[in-house]
């Protein structure tokens, strides 16, 4: 489960997901929900692997949405579906999605950046939980 919440200028991500790699997954779609006012309306008919070095969890679901942002911002893609496997020392994702038609997808917010203020990624009992504040 994802959801959005506001934050002043700000618009600040939650999910929370059984595991590691859900929760990934989950905050993933959770930005592109951010992004893109009917995520649906992205397809997934390009995949791309991304891997991602990193121990620490919060710098790592940093890094993980920024650089979906950043492939966002560069190469125009919008992605739709994510397959996350997180480790000790960073990810290896295969992600989605399809280059933005803006006759297609009508964007939500136009997020310019992930930003660390109250990052967190953290196991409450049997569920993980992850928030974020991403800058629009």
């Amino acid at each position: 489960m994802h959801e959005l919440f506001e934050h002043t200028a700000d618009l600040g991500l939650r999910a929370t997901a059984p595991n590691l790699n859900t929760l990934f997954e989950e905050m993933a779609a959770c930005l592109v929900s951010a992004m893109v006012e009917d995520p649906a309306s992205v397809r997934p008919l390009q995949e791309v692997k991304i891997e991602l070095a990193g121990a620490d969890r919060e710098f790592l679901l940093f890094d993980w949405l920024k650089e979906l942002l950043l492939r966002f911002d560069t190469d125009h893609v919008l992605f739709a579906s994510f397959d996350v496997q997180v480790s000790d020392t960073g990810l290896t994702a295969r992600v989605r999605g399809e280059t933005y038609d803006p006759a297609r997808h009508v964007l939500a917010h136009e997020v310019k950046a992930i930003t660390y203020h109250e990052l967190k990624v953290v196991q409450e009992g049997n569920e993980w939980l992850a928030e974020v504040i991403v800058d629009i």
